[in-house]
C-alpha cells in the first residue's frame, strides 16, 4: 500500500511538473477565451482595478482576476495590456500549472493593421529568446474576448497576443534571483549578457530603453530587469513595441535622441571592453539564418509583412559586414 503510494505520488509530480514548464516551452498557438467585464475595465484606465474573468483554454475554465497594465500603452492604446491573476490552486493539471500572475501583451489598437504589431512584437521576443538564456520567454495566443456587459453576440472579438514569462519564473529557470535595485554599476553586469542586449537593441531598432531607472519608478531599469545570478547581475529587456522592427503606427522617438524615426538605428549601448561587443556582434551573425526563420515563421503574418522586417533585418547583418566599421561606430557612440 505505501509503495503504490509512493508510486503515485511520484507519477503526480511528473505530471504536475510536465504541466507547469509546458506554457512557454510548447510553440503552438494557444486558443483562449477570455470573457468578462471589459466596458468597466477599460472606461478608466487610471484606476488600476481588478475584475473577475472567466478564462478557458485547453479544455479547462479558470476564474482569474485581469487588470490593466503598462504605462504608455495605457496612454495611447484602445486596448492596453492586461495582467492575469491565477488562483494558484486553480491551476492544478492544466498548462497553467504554478503560474501566479502573468502579463498578456495585446493588440493595442483596434484597426486592422495593428494585428501585425503585436505579431512583431511577438518575434522580437523571440529572437532575443535565440540568443540569449537570460531572456523573457514567450508564448502567442489567440484569445476571444467576449464583454460581459452587453449583448455577447456584438461584443465578442478575437485578437493575437502574447503571455510573457513571470520574473519568478525566469529566475528560477537560471537559479538567481529578481534584483529590486534603483540602479546598477557596469562593472557588475555579466559583460557577454550585457554586450549581447545591446547589439540585439540595436538590431531591432529600439532605443526605448535604458540602465537608469525609469521616470516614477523606484527600481532598475527602464523597459528592462535585473537578475542577480551569483555575485553577477544580468539585465533582461522587455517592451519591444516603440522598435523599428515593429514600426507600430503610435511609435515616436525621444525627441532627445535626434532621429526621425523609430526604423533609424541608433546604439545606446554602454561602454564595456569592445571585445565583449565583437564576441556577441559575431556571435548573432551567426545566427542569422536562425533569426530570420523565426520571423519567417511567425502565424499570422502578412508575406508582405515578413518581407518587410525581413528586409529591415538584413540591412543590420549588410552592415555589420564590415566588423571594423560597425564597432568603430560602437565605440564612437557608446554611453
Amino acid at each position: 500500500m505505501q509503495i503504490n503510494t509512493l508510486i503515485l505520488l511520484i507519477v503526480l509530480s511528473v505530471a504536475s511538473n510536465a504541466s507547469a514548464s509546458s506554457l512557454f516551452e510548447e510553440d503552438t498557438v494557444l486558443e483562449v477565451r477570455l470573457s468578462g467585464p471589459l466596458t468597466s475595465l477599460l472606461e478608466d484606465k487610471d484606476d488600476g482595478k481588478e475584475l473577475p474573468f472567466l478564462l478557458h483554454a485547453d479544455d479547462t475554465e479558470h476564474s482569474v482576476k485581469v487588470r490593466l497594465r503598462g504605462k504608455s500603452r495605457k496612454i495611447v492604446c484602445d486596448f492596453p495590456p492586461l495582467r492575469i491573476n491565477f488562483k494558484v490552486s486553480d491551476t492544478e493539471l492544466s498548462i497553467f500549472e504554478g503560474q501566479d500572475k502573468l502579463k498578456l501583451a495585446t493588440q493595442c489598437q483596434q484597426h486592422d493593421s495593428a494585428e501585425a504589431d503585436i505579431l512583431q512584437e511577438y518575434a522580437a521576443y523571440r529572437i532575443f529568446n535565440l540568443i540569449s538564456e537570460f531572456s523573457y520567454r514567450v508564448r502567442l495566443l489567440h484569445v476571444t474576448y467576449t464583454n460581459t456587459e452587453g449583448r455577447p453576440e456584438k461584443n465578442t472579438f478575437t485578437r493575437y497576443g502574447f503571455l510573457i514569462e513571470s520574473s519568478s519564473e525566469l529566475a528560477d529557470r537560471v537559479g538567481g534571483q529578481l534584483a529590486h535595485v534603483t540602479g546598477v554599476s557596469l562593472s557588475s553586469l555579466d559583460s557577454k549578457q550585457a554586450a549581447t542586449v545591446f547589439i540585439f537593441q540595436y538590431l531591432i531598432g529600439n532605443t526605448d530603453w535604458s540602465l537608469v531607472t525609469a521616470d516614477k519608478s523606484d527600481r532598475c531599469c527602464h523597459n528592462g530587469d535585473v537578475f542577480d545570478v551569483g555575485s553577477v547581475r544580468y539585465y533582461v529587456p522587455y517592451d519591444f513595441d516603440l522598435s523599428g522592427l515593429v514600426n507600430a503606427r503610435y511609435a515616436r522617438p525621444d525627441p532627445s535622441l535626434r532621429i526621425r524615426r523609430v526604423t533609424q538605428r541608433l546604439y545606446r549601448g554602454h561602454c564595456i571592453p569592445i571585445d565583449a561587443v565583437e564576441n556577441a556582434l559575431r556571435d548573432l551573425k551567426s545566427r542569422r539564418v536562425d533569426i530570420l526563420n523565426e520571423i519567417g515563421q511567425v502565424p499570422g503574418l502578412s508575406q508582405k509583412e515578413i518581407e518587410s522586417m525581413t528586409e529591415y533585418i538584413e540591412r543590420f547583418f549588410a552592415e555589420a559586414n564590415n566588423e571594423s566599421k560597425i564597432l568603430r561606430s560602437f565605440e564612437r557612440n557608446c554611453l
